[in-house]
């Protein structure tokens, strides 16, 4: 298995796309049903396979991901070689918190009223292995959100 199992629930969500997959592999409904009774290994081996086909799906069409700390924002542009990293940091006391949902004239405000300043930083890095796929799909388990990159190219314009 390249990542994890899809969940229950995540696998309710796709219950059409799952039929789909089994009629694809010649297992009916009726099939299914003894397969998970009677062979419940391999009931969970097709269910393995549909949770790689789904991720390796979503994570190949991924171009942005956010990871957001109270005090931190990370956002990464997800190359076909690197990943590019552009990100703002609140150094000193202030109630600016990127988890929150704010717009950015009400962050430069919270930033305004207090003695803290915002630190711009950003890096790039190869992917390790070469296995872009993969390192997306972990950045994703420690909490990266897809996104949609319009922040990323905010920073990027600031930076220049």
């Amino acid at each position: 298995m390249k990542y994890r199992r899809l969940t229950n629930e995540e696998l309710a969500e796709l219950e059409t796309e799952f039929v789909r997959f089994l009629v694809s592999n010649t297992v009916t409904g009726d099939d299914w049903v003894k397969i998970k009774k009677e062979n419940p290994e391999r009931a969970e081996g097709l269910i393995e396979i549909f949770s790689d086909i789904v991720f390796d799906k979503t994570i190949s069409k991924v171009e942005y991901l956010e990871m957001k700390t109270p005090k931190d924002l990370k956002i990464f542009k997800c190359n076909k070689e690197d990943i590019e990293l552009m990100g703002l940091k609140v150094e000193g006391n202030s109630d600016l918190d990127f988890t929150q949902n704010i717009s950015p004239e009400e962050m430069m405000a919270k930033l305004q009223s207090s003695d803290a300043k915002l630190q711009m930083y950003s890096a790039n890095k190869k992917y390790k292995d070469d296995n872009r796929l993969q390192e997306i799909f972990q950045m994703m388990q420690w909490g990266s959100l897809i996104s949609d990159g319009k922040l990323f190219h905010l920073l990027r314009t600031l930076k220049k």
